[in-house]
């Protein structure tokens, strides 16, 4: 299966350098994740608060990228698919 939603990747710059969510109510998160669509910065589904899954919820944005240094990939959540794109590295928390 691939990604029926590339065109909603957007130029877009990070919300924050955490989890944005997690920084307002003072919660913690295990990895990062960058909405494509809009640069919500939200922690991954192994976070207690599930904030990228929720954004999408929330915003029906179907794309988000790994927000860790090292990690290139992108995963889509309305047609369920992990995936790589050749482009320039993508911005990552300090």
């Amino acid at each position: 299966m691939e990604c029926t939603h590339l065109d909603t990747i957007a130029d877009v710059e990070p919300s924050a350098q955490g989890c944005e969510d997690c920084l307002r109510i003072g919660g913690h998160w295990v990895h990062l994740r960058m909405c494509q669509s809009c640069g919500h910065v939200g922690c991954c589904d192994n976070s207690p608060g599930k904030h990228a899954t929720a954004h999408f919820h929330a915003s029906q944005h179907p794309l988000i990228r790994s927000f860790e240094p090292g990690e290139e990939w992108f995963w889509c959540y309305v047609d369920d698919v992990a995936f790589e794109l050749d482009v320039p590295p993508g911005p990552s928390h300090p």
